[in-house]
């Protein structure tokens, strides 16, 4: 069993400064990120593009209402020094048919956890994710009765460009299809390169 043809739920920008992040977006692409809530617990909030009906840019940072956070912050926004492309996920319906076939196809994305973020209008959102740890794999996301996010993300840019390159091209092809996923894959220092066009120019990644 293999898993339906995969699309794509959202990239992840983490940040060491939101604010800041979102201000060098709205310069170089026309559009002005809007607020997307505070995950409570994780010490981290984020700022949203909508790049489709059914996809957008996160840009996640620490949450400065949220202070000693154990263990650390999620996205390793502790750590970074400037703006980083560090995932990206890909929307399935149900999480757990999803994780079935996926491991059947010979790839475990590890075990799902319940996540929750509340909107600046007060709505909760949940959903269910895995964990990859990495670049280019994508983690799963199933939102279930919650809203999409891209439904109140800032509109106006579209993703461009998405593919990936890997120290071994043939093992990230061969999770990438266990996935559903198909996407252009080079040899090279993992990374996803991006490039996500507005109104008034683009932002490129990788």
């Amino acid at each position: 069993m293999r898993l339906a043809p995969a699309a794509l739920d959202h990239l992840v920008l983490a940040t060491p400064d939101l604010a800041r992040t979102a201000a060098w977006v709205a310069e170089h692409t026309g559009v002005w990120p809007s607020a997307g809530g505070q995950h409570v617990g994780l010490g981290t909030r984020n700022m949203l593009c909508s790049l489709s009906s059914t996809s957008y840019l996160e840009i996640v940072g620490p949450d400065p209402d949220q202070l000693d956070i154990t263990p650390a912050r999620p996205f390793g926004v502790d750590d970074l020094t400037a703006p980083a492309l560090v995932g990206w996920a890909i929307g399935v319906p149900d999480m757990e048919a999803a994780l079935a076939a996926t491991r059947a196809a010979g790839y475990d994305p590890g075990a799902s956890a319940a996540m929750q973020r509340r909107r600046p209008d007060d709505v909760l959102l949940s959903w269910q994710l895995t964990f990859c740890g990495s670049k280019t794999i994508p983690f799963l996301i199933d939102w279930g009765a919650s809203p999409h996010p891209a439904e109140t993300a800032a509109p106006g840019l579209v993703l461009a460009e998405l593919r990936a390159r890997h120290p071994d091209p043939i093992v990230l092809s061969a999770a990438l299809e266990a996935l559903g996923v198909t996407m252009g894959v080079e040899h090279g220092d993992e990374s996803l390169v991006v490039e996500i066009r507005g109104p008034s120019g683009s932002v490129q990644f990788g």
